[in-house]
């Protein structure tokens, strides 16, 4: 559609010699044909040519026209944040309704800044704010992570007596929420009398910013208690991001089923969020049925499904879905290949993630950056080729981070590379001596060439700065509740239910021919103190508790916060074979699947 269509149905194409009267202009045209006049405007050239018609008409000085001007410009698709500023600045005495309009359209813009910028002049006109300027004014706070500015407006609020409003109690908790004042966003949720579906979105949103992600799926359940039963989209995708998070698919799968009941056709977002929450809950398989019935997918929705088949070991298929993605038309980004070398890392597919990277730069143009040279050192460490991971290193046009000598470090850790390896620790304590996992990869490697006298040295050292290991949980899931375990964990009621069961999956692993791993164990002790660690590990004690609690031949899941070690991989291998069941666990890096004595990573992790 033209512009020259939309002006042809205003029947004034031809303007009169003289310029019209009021009475005149009144009688041809009324406000609400300019008003309809603008809502059919399909494009920034159409829009241009009725506002040059309101000019020559000279109808712009009237309010009317000028504030609906603005807001065409700024709130439509195609409208222009500049042009409508050349606009407003004409207007000789905005009113409230203009700075609302200007402070959303900078707001939606990104253009936070200048949106309190015109707050601050709208007060100095000696406007007064009311309810529609503030929910914007406190997501501009929230996009700039400003709490202080957040708080003043929130006594501005006050003072206008406006806090008793809803849609500015929503913005308060949104707002203190993003910029992680989480106790602020409570206090103004508590003083609400009646709480609207938009305000539990905002609660639960403000949660899910600050990690809480237990609280979230608590305060979804007191939602549905107090009657609220129809949930809007964005409170159920923070749901399912507290489902992802812990790990926790039951509850992912009763969300997925209260979206279906819902509301008629997810969008992308939503079903993005359910492939994520599946892929990263350990259903894989679900995951791939909901990418695969998407009727529309765009870059993002690839870029998930890519990186979730990644952490699933299934190299191969992340490319063919990579390669679906390029038929589509979507061109790649940065991110993309991030998720398709890491593919190749977690496959050992060495050959094809160099391809990759070569592809990425040669035929998409896409400069590597650190996190793409990570995913590089990571393929070739994984594979055993230190010395050629050591030479990328080296010759990175920037300087490498942390992330990437770490990869260098526990590939060195894995293949017993010491000499590397120092050189990779050293590297890494120069840009980061906080962090206790480092000194204690290279602790291992120390022990397990038996320098205990180097053992004791890093000890010492992380002893002098403080350093406390990072203590390792497992996470499983039985009746609809997520337990935590750490290692030698005494805490729960069923106890002396759990020890019993590891003694008794002690005389079958026995049997069937498992040995300790005791190099697992960092300290100086004797055969026997290592085999006792070794035995209550938070993972070997979760399954157990699993065995207990779940219905014989039903699947286990498990999340971790750390690596798994050698000893646990070798272990539950053995237990999903004994036992006959499917066990899942989801470390730091990877997911591993286990079924009848073998692991889906190959013994490749």
């Amino acid at each position: 559609m033209t512009g020259t269509s939309v002006l042809g149905r205003a029947h004034f194409l031809s303007l009169p010699t003289n310029p019209p009267q009021s009475s005149e202009l009144n009688t041809r045209f009324n406000e609400q044909g300019w008003l309809s006049l603008l809502k059919r405007c399909k494009s920034m050239e159409e829009f241009k040519q009725v506002h040059a018609q309101i000019l020559k008409l000279g109808l712009f000085w009237d309010s009317f026209c000028g504030s609906n001007l603005v807001a065409t410009c700024v709130l439509s698709k195609w409208g222009s944040l500049e042009y409508a500023c050349s606009i407003f600045r004409q207007i000789e005495e905005p009113g409230s309704f203009e700075y609302n309009t200007m402070i959303r359209g900078n707001v939606n813009g990104m253009e936070v800044e200048e949106a309190l910028m015109l707050y601050v002049e709208m007060l100095d006109r000696g406007i007064e704010p009311d309810n529609f300027t503030y929910p914007f004014l406190l997501k501009a706070c929230s996009l700039l992570g400003a709490v202080k500015e957040g708080m003043q407006i929130h006594g501005h609020v006050y003072k206008a007596g406006l806090e008793g409003d809803v849609f500015v109690q929503n913005g308060l908790i949104s707002m203190y929420g993003k910029c992680g004042a989480i106790k602020h966003a409570c206090a103004v949720f508590e003083k609400m009398g009646e709480k609207s579906v938009a305000s539990w979105s905002a609660i639960i949103g403000a949660h899910a910013s600050a990690g809480m992600w237990h609280e979230c799926l608590m305060l979804l359940g007191d939602m549905s208690s107090e009657g609220c039963c129809r949930a809007e989209e964005s409170t159920l995708v923070s749901a399912l991001s507290a489902c992802t998070h812990l790990g926790s698919p039951i509850l992912g799968r009763c969300i997925h089923g209260i979206l279906l009941r819902n509301i008629s056709e997810l969008n992308v977002v939503v079903k993005t969020s359910l492939i994520d929450m599946y892929v990263k809950c350990g259903c894989l398989e679900k995951g791939l049925c909901v990418f695969q019935n998407m009727a529309e997918k765009n870059r993002h929705s690839y870029t998930v499904m890519i990186a979730g088949l990644a952490i699933h070991g299934r190299g191969r298929e992340a490319l063919r879905v990579f390669s679906e993605m390029l038929e589509e038309g979507l061109a790649p980004d940065d991110v993309v290949y991030v998720g398709v070398l890491s593919s190749c890392s977690h496959a050992g597919l060495v050959d094809e993630g160099l391809q990759c990277f070569n592809r990425m730069q040669i035929e998409h143009k896409i400069k590597p950056t650190v996190q793409h040279y990570g995913c590089m050192v990571d393929l070739m460490g994984r594979a055993g080729m230190l010395r050629e991971a050591y030479d990328l290193i080296k010759s990175m046009p920037n300087k490498p981070n942390d992330v990437v000598w770490r990869s260098l470090l526990s590939a060195c850790k894995v293949h017993i590379n010491l000499e590397i390896g120092e050189v990779a620790a050293k590297n890494l304590f120069k840009l980061n001596q906080n962090n206790a996992g480092d000194y204690l990869v290279l602790a291992n490697m120390y022990a397990g060439a038996q320098k205990w006298g180097d053992v004791a040295r890093i000890r010492t050292e992380m002893a002098e700065k403080h350093l406390m290991q990072t203590p390792g949980y497992s996470l499983v899931e039985a009746k609809r509740r997520v337990y935590k375990f750490v290692s030698q964990d005494k805490s729960k009621p069923q106890c002396d239910s759990i020890y019993d069961m590891i003694h008794q999956m002690e005389w079958q692993l026995k049997f069937e021919g498992y040995k300790p791993d005791i190099s697992q164990v960092l300290l100086d002790v004797d055969e026997k103190e290592k085999k006792e660690r070794l035995k209550y590990h938070s993972q070997k004690l979760a399954i157990a508790f699993a065995l207990i609690q779940t219905s014989e031949g039903s699947p286990i899941r498990i999340s971790r916060n750390l690596r798994m070690c050698n000893d646990c991989h070798t272990y539950t291998k053995f237990i999903s074979m004994i036992y006959e069941r499917e066990i899942t666990v989801r470390d730091r890096n990877h997911f591993h699947h286990f079924k009848d004595g073998a692991c889906s990573c190959k013994d490749y992790w």
